[in-house]
């Protein structure tokens, strides 16, 4: 097995990493804290499609976490990405409070759909509208095909099995743009000037944040909080690199381990 390098960059998960709807997990701004004081780089990495990157920011900064806005890279900001490059007009499946983040993108005339997590919109009149497009041939975008995802009330559906669904009756296959796309987390690496064999991801999501980070290339620390459920470590292959109880035992490890000082 090659020789890891240095740890370089950590990049951390947001919704049932750092917080669950508008609570913190305990101890987490002040591992935070703790990460920043060490010689690494620091990156938020989201799929969260509810709210615009703005709204997120200012959640996050109510929570009293301190993170800059650019320093969070969203699966939003992946597809908007992706939509000016194809010059597509999208028919945009996401909650209105997420549209911000596409503004200035031409939705008329569809010829192009794109979904998110849209409860709001996730109706039989939408989601018709959407397969008599993609059966035109407009291409399928998700901005993530997430099973489920944490709320205060429990798990709830995620945007994943009408991704699935609408593949299913359109016999087409989607492309996705978030996690666990190789391509994501290469992009959020970017600017940071290392590999992924220089980076961590720490996530609540074995598939998405653990998998996929480590597909790139990356060593991935599995949290228990979230979305996390008894046994997850041992549905993907190879197993995370390491899985703690949180997002602090996480940081305490990495500091203690990975980290060279300086």
């Amino acid at each position: 097995m090659a020789t890891r390098r240095a740890l370089k960059a950590v990049l951390i998960d947001l919704s049932g990493t750092l917080h669950i709807e508008d609570t913190a997990v305990p101890g987490a701004q002040e591992a935070l804290a703790r990460l920043r004081s060490a010689p690494v780089a620091v990156k938020f990495v989201t799929n969260t499609t509810k709210e615009c990157k703005r709204n997120l920011l200012e959640r996050l900064r109510k929570l009293n976490f301190d993170i800059q806005e650019q320093e969070i890279f969203t699966s939003l900001t992946a597809a908007r990405n992706l939509l000016e490059q194809r010059k597509v007009r999208p028919l945009l499946l996401v909650e209105d409070s997420a549209l911000e983040d596409f503004s200035g993108i031409d939705t008329s005339d569809p010829n192009a759909v794109v979904i998110g997590l849209a409860p709001d919109h996730f109706n039989y009149e939408m989601l018709n509208k959407a397969f008599g497009l993609i059966l035109d041939g407009a291409p399928l975008i998700a901005i993530h095909k997430a099973r489920y995802y944490k709320r205060k009330d429990g798990l709830a559906l995620g945007p994943g099995p009408f991704v699935t669904g609408l593949e299913y009756a359109t016999d087409t296959q989607a492309t996705v743009v978030g996690k666990p796309e190789k391509t994501f987390f290469l992009e959020a690496l970017r600017d940071l000037g290392c590999s992924p064999e220089e980076a961590v991801m720490i996530g609540d999501d074995a598939r998405d944040d653990v998998g996929g980070g480590q597909s790139a290339g990356m060593r991935g620390i599995l949290v228990q909080t979230g979305k996390y459920r008894a046994g997850d470590e041992g549905k993907i292959n190879p197993a995370p690199y390491l899985t703690c109880q949180s997002f602090p035992q996480a940081v305490d490890h990495i500091l203690q381990t990975l980290v060279q000082p300086e």
